[in-house]
């Protein structure tokens, strides 16, 4: 990676037309106001002394407003509210973070603006992840819904609940590309692939801002982490990362640019060295980049104590060297470490930093501030009504339950055992997950309202109608046997017509710092699992999981199994939506399952070898010798509750001329009873180029519905610019020659078309 000189520069503030444009802090703001706006900044900063403009660079705890305890390392509750209100006053704090609340943000908000010199309002920020109050589905498992516009009204949602409660950014939405299912941060993604995660990262983007940044219910946008974090070595968190320039701007930079493009203000820093540089001290990435090659104008945040931790790293001798290293690269704001506050001043005067770099971090800031509507209305999110209105509303909770229902994916169902009778059914609900109103919220879910939560018991017993009857037995708990627990689950089974075993990972095992050597099932709710299978009862697995999981045994052999993720709130009712088929399943896997967790990193998107394996067993091949090269559950997969069968492919020319496009149809038919909503998924490869190129590839794809009885016929476009790779010198280019086309239910199944694309 290039690392070049540092050189003071207004270039994307600077005068004309491209003023508005080149900010990019708010789309619709007029000129005007966007001109006012650059003058009140410039004027702040030119009154200030350099310990205020290092103090806007400071983000804090909140110890203020409400917030949940042990959320980040050495988190505690009892913060030094009077030291903290002093350092405000004294224009030592530019921004606090995690704290929720309507009542007090006046308050703390006053302590800024009418009790500081300058009164600069400060900028309120949390962990907004998958809701507020009302908690969604956690971000995986909302991927599972391929439903762009599920993924902006549920970050909508998100937004007016944290908006009302007094907070004006989010460190969300996370686009880290997640192909090693053993990162316990997976969770918080879009899965494994590049097409997926950019659609996903724009949605929530928008979801989150909004139409109108100065609205109260608009937050500010934070991709993270910038940048490569989800390729660390080993899927083990916080890990260095090493790969080529092209493999980072191919698979891991573009959801950061979609999120950009889709109006994101502000980027947070990664923990992980990228090749011997840390990210949070990486100039080349922070700045040559981000900055000058994308044009981005927002802030650049550290992600908690990410700046401080070049230490360790050792890329910085101490916190001095630390402060000046970070800030050079391009870390405008400093994450609870205090480094800054504590050396720029002095960096400043001792000519280390120049105060120009520190005046265009300071800018950066108020500009946001300033596109948030926060001088004019610092006070936003101070309606303790509107608040009390707004949170665990009817509209959210149904919201919650559709998403929710959205994200399930049924990956198996043999025989048709699904969906099961709401009458006349004894069903045992069985597993550490059946009464649990914990762990269905998911991790990142800091600010959820227990009493919102429906278990997966209440849901079903609510769905139950007349003759039907439900025992549940907890049988196990997560990573250990109950005494006496799995004697109690034979006997429930025993018992019953349909057995439900609700087993897989709690909200603490997929997570950040929660990386597995083995993403399996722990072994007590396996022996449990066993047990429960012996009585020779049909069994549904209820799938609770943040990540992909490499399923064994009787989990495996069940004859129905569906992924329920972290679903939120609503949990409950959703399962029980599909169980008994209210509704339909319709969710696709993003990330692929594989056979053992030592297949990791796994994903669909992989290059051929130069000795790809067609069969199992093949002599000197690509393979392990325990199984194939074939996922479990491919990306894409999920089944409904009726069967689609695909037509040949058809396209619309077999050339493509340069510049041109095609298109490629296929005929759907619903040989069920019921309707089917089908994800029609668009895959191309190139099947020879100058760089070697996945063996398949995601362009596009096209949710439909298939009438019980009926065909549909799909036509999805492929243009010219879907067929653009990184070439030698690592600008976008193709190659005149074949294509192999897909439109299949996933990324393992269908027989490809070729056609030719002729200069």
């Amino acid at each position: 990676m290039r690392h070049t000189p540092f050189a003071p520069t207004r270039r994307l503030l600077l005068a004309g037309g491209a003023l508005t444009a080149g900010l990019m802090l708010a789309p619709r703001m007029a000129a005007a106001q966007a001109q006012a706006n650059l003058a009140r900044v410039d004027d702040l900063i030119a009154r200030m002394t350099i310990e205020e403009k290092a103090g806007q660079l400071n983000l804090q705890n909140d110890p203020f407003r409400w917030r949940p305890e042990g959320v980040n390392p050495g988190d505690a509750l009892d913060t030094n509210q009077e030291q903290t209100a002093a350092d405000i006053r004294a224009g030592r704090i530019g921004a606090l973070f995690n704290g929720v609340g309507a009542k007090t943000t006046r308050f703390v908000q006053e302590l800024a603006v009418r009790e500081s010199r300058l009164g600069i309002p400060l900028l309120f920020a949390a962990d907004v992840i998958h809701g507020l109050k009302t908690t969604f589905p956690v971000p995986l498992g909302e991927a599972a819904s391929w439903d762009l516009d599920l993924a902006e009204r549920t970050a909508r949602a998100a937004a007016v609940e944290a908006g009302a409660a007094g907070v004006h950014q989010t460190y969300a939405p996370m686009v880290d590309v997640g192909r090693d299912q053993r990162w316990g941060r997976v969770v918080e993604g879009a899965g494994e692939d590049v097409l997926l995660n950019n659609l996903f990262a724009a949605a929530r983007t928008k979801g989150f801002q909004g139409d109108d940044l100065k609205h109260w219910s608009s937050l500010l946008a934070t991709a993270k982490h910038f940048a490569a974090y989800g390729a660390a070595e080993a899927g083990l968190d916080y890990n260095t990362t090493d790969m080529s320039e092209r493999e980072l701007r191919s698979v891991y930079l573009p959801p950061f640019k979609a999120a950009i493009d889709a109006g994101a203000l502000s980027i947070m820093s990664a923990f992980n060295d990228l090749n011997g540089v840390p990210t949070s001290g990486n100039r080349w990435l922070l700045t040559d980049l981000l900055h000058g090659e994308w044009g981005f104008a927002g802030f650049v945040v550290s992600d908690y104590t990410s700046e401080q931790e070049l230490i360790a790293h050792g890329y910085a001798r101490d916190d001095r060297d630390a402060a000046r290293i970070a800030l050079m690269a391009g870390v405008d704001m400093s994450m609870k470490s205090g480094i800054y506050m504590a050396h720029i001043p002095d960096l400043v005067r001792s000519g280390e930093v120049p105060v120009e770099r520190v005046d265009e971090a300071v800018r950066r800031v108020l500009m946001t501030k300033a596109a948030l509507g926060l001088f004019e209305n610092p006070y936003r999110g101070s309606d303790v009504r509107l608040e009390a209105r707004v949170t665990g509303s009817r509209e959210h909770l149904a919201l919650a339950r559709e998403a929710g229902r959205k994200s399930i994916v049924m990956v198996k169902n043999d025989g048709g055992l699904l969906p099961l009778p709401k009458t006349g059914k004894r069903y045992a609900l069985i597993g550490p997950f059946g009464d649990d109103r914990v762990d269905l919220f998911g991790p990142w879910s800091i600010f959820k309202d227990p009493d919102l939560a429906v278990s997966l018991e209440q849901g079903l017993r609510a769905a139950l109608g007349d003759g039907s009857s439900l025992t549940v037995v907890k049988g196990s708990n997560v990573e250990a046997p109950l005494e006496g627990g799995i004697e109690a689950a034979v006997i429930a089974a025993s018992q019953a017509d349909v057995v439900l075993l609700a087993v897989g990972e709690s909200q603490n095992m997929s997570a950040e710092a929660q990386s597995r050597v083995d993403i399996g099932i722990p072994e007590p709710q396996l022996a449990l699992a066993e047990a429960v299978a012996a009585t020779g009862k049909p069994v549904v697995v209820l799938l609770r999981n943040g990540r992909a999981m490499e399923l064994s045994g009787a989990v495996k052999d069940a004859r129905a199994i569906l992924v329920t993720w972290f679903l939120g709130s609503e949990t409950g009712n959703s399962v029980a939506d599909i169980l008994f088929g209210d509704h339909s399943p319709s969710g696709r896997l993003p990330v692929s399952f594989p056979h053992f967790s030592g297949q990791s990193p796994f994903y669909y998107a992989h290059k051929s070898t130069g000795r790809p394996a067609a069969s199992r067993n093949e002599g000197f091949k690509a393979q392990f010798r325990e199984t194939g090269n074939d996922a479990l559950y491919p990306f894409g997969h999920g089944l409904t509750y009726a069967p689609v069968q695909y037509s040949p492919v058809r396209l619309s020319s077999p050339t493509m001329a340069w510049n041109g496009e095609i298109s490629a149809s296929v005929t759907l038919t619903n040989t069920g009873q019921r309707p089917a909503e089908e994800v029609v998924q668009l895959y191309i490869r190139d099947r020879v180029a100058s760089i070697t190129q996945p063996v398949r590839l995601l362009k596009g794809f096209r949710r439909v519905t298939v009438p019980a009885g009926g065909s549909v016929e799909v036509s999805i476009p492929l243009k010219f610019e879907d067929l653009l790779f990184l070439g030698v010198d690592l600008q976008p280019t193709v190659e005149p020659g074949e294509f192999d086309v897909w439109l299949a239910p996933n990324a393992q199944a269908g027989e490809p078309v070729r056609f030719t694309l002729t200069r």
